[in-house]
């Protein structure tokens, strides 16, 4: 099968992926701000929460879905699609804004790092799925981003138990 470049769900992602790069750059070299205090925290860890949220309630609901709900399949992938690639800059701001932060007050990163590696990791091999593109690989792509996704909820639970300061 042919990557389809003429379904619009590929251009609207393309254009979602550019504005998440603007925004995360942006926030990064200080052009956004998004670290003020919105209640008891920075306003850029809400949007990083709220990206979190949506992958934690969605991708389980979709992986049922899809398979129960197959006449729909189209409307419930492309939910998919842009609603992860919505998180994806919600969280790629929150990350730009710690990584920009002045030498005096930088974060430990740790999980942080290992947590953004595996996002465009799994952007990109979503896209590759989704769009067809590398079909050859297609079962690769979907054992790796099916462990991606595995991954990225393991370290997600570390990376909120260190922010909660519990470990």
């Amino acid at each position: 099968m042919a990557p389809d470049f003429k379904d619009g769900y590929f251009w609207v992602s393309i254009t979602l992926l550019l504005v998440t790069i603007y925004f995360s750059v942006g926030t990064y070299l200080r052009w956004f701000d998004f670290g003020f205090v919105a209640g008891p925290y920075r306003f850029n860890h809400w949007l990083s929460w709220f990206g979190f949220l949506f992958i934690l309630i969605h991708v389980p609901l979709f992986v049922t879905l899809k398979r129960r709900i197959v006449s729909k399949i189209r409307l419930l992938l492309g939910i998919h699609v842009l609603g992860n690639l919505t998180a994806f800059m919600l969280i790629s701001i929150h990350f730009g804004h710690q990584i920009g932060r002045s030498a005096q007050f930088y974060p430990d990163l740790g999980t942080g790092v290992a947590l953004y590696i595996i996002m465009p990791t799994l952007v990109a091999t979503g896209f590759l799925q989704r769009f067809n593109i590398l079909s050859n690989y297609r079962k690769n792509w979907k054992f790796l981003h099916t462990s991606l996704v595995v991954s990225l909820f393991l370290i997600i639970f570390i990376h909120i138990l260190q922010g909660l300061q519990i470990v």
